[in-house]
């Protein structure tokens, strides 16, 4: 039990159904759409493609998504792929003619297909009840009546707005400013792309005057975009990855996503005796830096759409190998640099529903308002997720026609003794893995409630050297540096979390970040 006299949140305890998410609007939508005789799948896409309004430096219906699915009465899970394609017409090679090393990670160049539409539009007819209309009613509602622009969403907002540029700056600036605090924000345009979704399903978004408009744009900025790339999108169901820790296994969408990294980073750690360690200490943080560099060294050699070498990356084996290389009292180098761009901005949504349906869903436009340009008639903010791909000919994750990118955005699952516990999620674009991986072992080692594993402090290795957040002692950060960790205080919140755990009573427990604006809601 939390101290109730310190700042903190309690955890939400509820019977008929949760959801968990970065802003309350679409936590309430959410909740409003499962009273409303909806399941879990038509409130996850009620809350996340609203978030598109709420939060739109995160997300947007630009960009892509990943689903991990538990059926109602059933203990499968089930992926669904909604990440989009680079156009038919891109080239690694005619980039590297150019004498790019990377992928830009603004402009034309790194814009591929949006996938998130098709996979909202498939979830709805293959799991939801409700149907696209009611499911796009309340973002249809606030894109046109507008959202006050809550904290964090500005403070984020002010980060990434001067990516904007051009037709862009017409839709996501108001007055040629960057939104305050309290500000209406509305995206009247994106209402009307809803409502043609709404009435033409799919077709509404990938064809017609909504596509054309998006591909003259893009054309127009010199991209190889056509309406035939957009029209052949196309979502599709996968198996899931899994891996054990301590009696708990961690459920992760495949690659073209990064979840294996986190099954792998579990499996390094399962060497150490973490339970021995001040959970917020020193020897902890270097452990999991130290694990992170080799998982991450790993996903970056060989996380792509296609991974010919994932059972290596999962295996225990692997693993032993890897642990043998930390040393309990020093440093290693940071891993060689990821030419593909990695970053940190998305959204997460998870909900449970009264017949136990869990969805747990992530969706996102990569970096900041993405690749910073919108199209010209319906503002619809272009993903920059081809900043994902590599340029190294030969490379697993190399630029192609019609391949998707190596992504950062991971929805994840719990399970114990066969059954689904809770579906979670951490944002955080890189630190995802890392994020997955600590908020395992702060309840597994730990104990750890939910709402307590999200809260408490966190650290990061990566392209920055090792960032850590505020709640880390000075002392913890001077002993890091002096094991030869470059430290440096992280200079915003790292990642976000969202989990419901289904308990063995049959409540539902909802935990929410205090990172972020939103919050956890049941009935």
């Amino acid at each position: 039990m939390r101290d109730f006299q310190a700042p903190g949140r309690s955890a939400i305890y509820a019977s008929n159904g949760i959801c968990a998410t970065s802003h309350p609007l679409a936590a309430k939508v959410a909740v409003e759409t499962l009273e409303a005789g909806g399941n879990a799948v038509d409130a996850a896409l009620a809350g996340a493609i609203l978030l598109g309004i709420c939060e739109p430096q995160m997300t947007g219906i630009g960009g892509d998504c990943f689903a991990l699915i538990k059926p109602a009465g059933d203990e499968r899970v089930i992926a669904l792929n909604g990440s989009g394609r680079a156009p038919a017409a891109y080239s690694a090679e005619s980039m590297r003619a150019r004498g790019l090393s990377a992928v830009p990670v603004r402009g034309v160049d790194p814009v591929t297909i949006p996938g998130a539409m098709d996979a909202f539009c498939k979830l709805s007819a293959d799991w939801g009840k409700l149907g696209l209309a009611r499911v796009l009613a309340p973002a249809i509602r606030y894109a046109d009546e507008g959202v006050p622009v809550a904290p964090r969403v500005a403070f984020d907002w002010a980060e990434d707005g001067p990516a904007l540029t051009d037709d862009a700056r017409k839709f996501y600036l108001i007055d040629g400013n960057i939104p305050q605090i309290g500000q209406i924000f509305r995206a009247p345009s994106q209402a009307e792309v809803l409502r043609r979704v709404a009435s033409q399903g799919r077709a509404g978004f990938y064809e017609g005057e909504v596509a054309e408009d998006m591909v003259a744009s893009l054309q127009a900025m010199g991209g190889t975009h056509t309406l035939e790339d957009f029209a052949a999108t196309a979502c599709t169901y996968e198996a899931p990855v899994a891996g054990e820790y301590k009696g708990t296994e961690l459920v992760e969408h495949p690659p073209n996503g990064q979840g294996a990294t986190a099954i792998l980073l579990l499996n390094i750690l399962k060497h150490f005796d973490l339970t021995a360690m001040d959970p917020f200490g020193t020897q902890r943080a270097h452990i999991e830096a130290e694990a992170s560099k080799l998982a991450y060294d790993a996903r970056n050699r060989f996380i792509a759409e296609s991974t010919p070498r994932l059972d290596h990356m999962l295996s225990v084996e692997t693993a032993a190998k890897l642990a043998a290389l930390i040393d309990p009292k020093r440093a290693m180098a940071q891993a060689a640099p990821l030419t593909e761009a990695v970053h940190k901005d998305t959204i997460y949504i998870t909900v449970v529903d009264r017949d136990r349906m869990a969805v747990s869903l992530i969706y996102s436009i990569f970096w900041g308002f993405g690749a910073g340009i919108a199209s010209q008639e319906f503002g619809i903010n272009f993903q920059n997720r081809g900043a994902g791909f590599s340029l190294e000919a030969g490379h697993p994750n190399e630029a192609g026609g019609g391949k998707r990118p190596m992504h950062t955005i991971i929805p994840g699952m719990l399970r114990k003794n066969g059954k689904v516990i809770m579906p979670f999620g951490v944002m955080g674009g890189a630190y995802q893995p890392c994020g997955h991986a600590r908020f395992v072992t702060n309840m597994v080692d730990y104990g750890l409630q939910a709402q307590a594993a999200i809260d408490a402090p966190r650290c990061f290795s990566g392209a920055d050297g090792m960032l850590m957040e505020s709640g880390y002692s000075p002392q913890v950060r001077a002993e890091l540096a002096d094991m030869g960790h470059q430290v440096s205080l992280s200079p915003e919140p790292i990642g976000g979390a969202q989990s419901i755990l289904i308990d063995e009573s049959g409540i539902l427990i909802g935990a929410s970040d205090p990172r972020k604006d939103g919050c956890a809601l049941g009935y």
